[in-house]
This record gives structure tokens, sequence and C-alpha cells, in this order.
């Protein structure tokens, strides 16, 4: 099975979508309940979102699984990101909502897990890691940008809905102070959509590893909410007119992002 696509740009921004992905292999599917076999915490259509990415000569790595095989963007030890807080782990037993995933007692074992991590989690990662280093070779620096989407209201994860687009930089530690400021000002520059920095979602395992600005990588998590672009509900309809307005903003704090940057090292 395939697990990850990479369209490759010649720009410095690296576009990770770890999360888009709907696959299941027969052998875990047969094992999940019908909520697991539904996806329904996939990160719907981010691929489409992002469509604009070429653009930007921007390389894009996604993944073609579901989270539900294993969680891309967990820290691969299985240490909670968010300790206190409930979340999903590295290969989840259960839905956003809290629901098996699993039919009782098909569970994976700890083997299985391993076995997960060689077949799909390690593919993912030196595919983002290539192409990071990539992008900082060619140009003395690397950006990644971690796309991800959410429903806007999980009581189990947040209380109440959460802002249309939430930035994560690990509390201002994955990427440089200006680089935040810069994505920062391009949300506040317009009215239509709220955002939070460092809120509920500070970024995740991918962030929180590679945002290394001392080695001249910076990363940031942008977790939007789904309803800003699609329905939020089964059968998870993309809405054009909506998408639409969301890119006007993505495309100008991605250029933000890079735009700030070359300056940064100039």
């Amino acid at each position: 099975m395939h697990v990850v696509d990479v369209t490759k740009g010649s720009g410095p921004l690296v576009l990770s979508m770890p999360h888009c992905g709907m696959e299941l292999p027969g052998d875990i599917a047969a094992r999940l309940t019908d909520r697991g076999r539904a996806i329904d915490d996939t990160d719907w259509w981010i691929h489409k979102l992002y469509d604009f990415a070429g653009e930007l000569d921007a390389t894009t790595v996604q993944a073609n699984l579901s989270r539900y095989v294993i969680d891309l963007n967990r820290d691969p030890t299985g240490k909670s990101l968010y300790p206190g807080q409930a979340t999903t782990g590295l290969c989840p037993t259960e839905t956003f909502d809290g629901e098996a995933l699993y039919q009782t007692g098909l569970e994976p074992s700890a083997k299985e897990i391993d076995s997960r991590k060689n077949t799909y989690f390690e593919p993912y990662h030196q595919a983002l890691a290539a192409a990071l280093g990539a992008a900082r070779e060619k140009h003395g620096f690397a950006l990644l940008y971690d796309c991800h989407s959410i429903r806007s209201v999980v009581p189990r994860l947040f209380d109440g809905p959460l802002p249309t687009v939430n930035i994560g930089t690990n509390s201002g530690v994955s990427c440089a102070n200006k680089l935040e400021a810069a994505v920062i000002r391009a949300c506040q520059g317009q009215s239509e959509f709220s955002h939070v920095t460092n809120g509920r979602f500070k970024g995740g395992w991918i962030t929180r590893h590679y945002g290394q600005p001392r080695d001249d990588v910076h990363a940031l998590q942008v977790e939007l909410t789904q309803a800003a672009y699609m329905d939020e509900f089964p059968p998870w309809t993309f809405d054009e007119t909506r998408a639409d307005r969301l890119r006007a903003l993505l495309r100008i704090m991605l250029r933000a992002f890079g735009d700030t940057a070359r300056e940064l090292y100039s």
C-alpha cells in the first residue's frame, strides 16, 4: 500500500498533510467497528483546500492512510503531547468523541504497533525529512507548514467552538518569533475568520520535532475548523464558495511566512 505522495516544488516551503488520508489496509478495516470504518476524524479535503500550493513553489507531503492506522503527528514513543488533556494515541483505539474504533478484543498489540511504525510511520517521516533537508540545502533554511483541520465543536477535546484558524508554534519554540508574528499579522489583517495562537492546539509532534530554528528549520501548525470550508458531518461535502474565501487568507498567511523568512535570511 502506497503510504505517502510527494509533490516537489523548488522553494523553501514544505506543506505536511499527515491526516488527510482515507485508506485502511484490509486486515485493519476488518477489525474496526462501523464507526471506525467511517473514519470520521479525517482532516477532510485538506489536500483540496491547499491545491494552490504549486503557486508558491511549495513541496507537499501527503499521507494516503487514515490516521486510524497510525497517527503521523504523534510522538512515536507513545508519549502524550498534551498531558492531562483528552487526546488520541499513536495507534488510536477511540474516536475524538471517545467511541471505540475496534471490535472488542481486536485492538492492536504492542508488537503490531511497532510493525505499523516501521511500515507506515517511518516512510512518511523519511519523505518529510528529505523534503525539508532538500529545501534547507538549496535555500539555507526550510519552512514547514503542517496542515490540519477538525470539527469546530468536539466537547471531549475542547470547550465550546474553536476559532477558525489555530496557529501552533509550540509556544514560540518551533519557529523564529518574526515568522510567527508575520503569520499572526496576516490573520489580524482580516475580520472574517477568528484566530488564536498556541491555544488548545500548540502544534503536534511534527511541529515540535522538526521545528528547530537554530538549525534553520522553522515549523508551524495550522489547525482549521472544517465549518470554514465544508460540511462537518457526513457526507463531508466540500464547499467551494466557503473554501475560496478561506484560501484567500491561507495564501496571505503562507506568503507572509515565506517572504518574512527570505528577509530574515537575506
